[in-house]
């Protein structure tokens, strides 16, 4: 009996072998890999910006001598009035609007066109007073104001991916504003006055730099600094009027206003469409 199993056994071994040599090789296979989708820049896209402005003017007032009977001012008067009339305006407050614009990706290099247009809340104002030369106590007073309700901006846009969401990029191009100023001229001693305003829209330049970061999904955040210069508006008046309403027109007045910006802000941009790009 005991004979018996063993052999038995041994038969059930062979079997299983044979079986076993007969079944097909297991094959393994590596698990696929996964890919990370990638931000990709081109494409348009509207987005909204908050931020500061540092606004920077200069008013000035001047005017010419005309000899008696027809002038008011004595030869020596101009130089002082021009002097006290060339005044510094600076002023800062808030900025805020509305961004759009398109980008093209090439490789790590994202060229784009860009255009905003912002609340810009700029008011100040300067006034200033001095003795005439040769004729203390008697002296004058020289006001002058200056606004702008609004910026905008159209610009080309260069950049660079630091890494695949972060864009580093600078920026430049038309910069348009509205300028307002207004001029008063007041001799204190015979209330003898001039007044004059500036009231145009300006056209100048801008430049700047920023960083965008991509949160995938079409939606970026950015952080920008610009500078903005409109240039210089003038305008001319002949209505200096004496006590009295004796005028004096052949005292031409002469009156400028410029106006600079640093601005800083933040935004938040989306993106329509564009295609995501799948990275291994």
């Amino acid at each position: 009996m005991k004979k018996l199993v063993i052999a038995l056994f041994a038969v059930a071994i062979s079997a299983a072998g044979a079986l076993a040599a007969d079944l097909p090789a297991r094959t393994y296979s590596k698990a696929p890999v996964m890919m990370a989708p990638v931000y990709n820049w081109t494409g348009f896209y509207v987005g909204l910006n908050a931020g500061g402005a540092w606004n920077e003017s200069n008013a000035t007032t001047t005017t010419v001598y005309s000899p008696a009977p027809t002038g008011y001012f004595a030869p020596s008067n101009p130089a002082a009035i021009g002097l006290v009339g060339n005044q510094n305006i600076s002023r800062s407050g808030f900025t805020g609007g509305v961004t759009g614009g398109y980008n093209w990706q090439v490789n790590n290099v994202v060229l784009g066109i860009e255009a905003d247009f912002n609340y810009l809340g700029l008011r100040g104002s300067a006034t200033g007073t001095a003795f005439y030369p040769n004729f203390a106590p008697f002296a004058f007073t020289v006001n002058s104001s200056v606004s702008s309700d609004w910026l905008a901006t159209a610009r080309g846009r260069v950049g660079f991916l630091a890494t695949p969401a972060l864009l580093l990029y600078g920026t430049g191009g038309l910069a348009v504003a509205n300028v307002k100023a207004a001029y008063l001229f007041t001799d204190n001693f015979t209330a003898a006055n001039e007044s004059a305003a500036i009231s145009t829209t300006r056209y100048g330049w801008t430049a700047g730099a920023g960083g965008e970061y991509a949160l995938m999904n079409g939606w970026s955040i950015k952080a920008e600094y610009l500078y903005a210069d409109l240039g210089r508006a003038s305008t001319t008046s002949t209505n200096l009027i004496a006590s009295g309403g004796v005028a004096f027109p052949t005292n031409v007045f002469t009156h400028t206003v410029n106006l600079r910006s640093n601005i800083g802000r933040v935004g938040i941009n989306y993106k329509f469409g564009g295609p995501v790009v799948a990275k291994y």
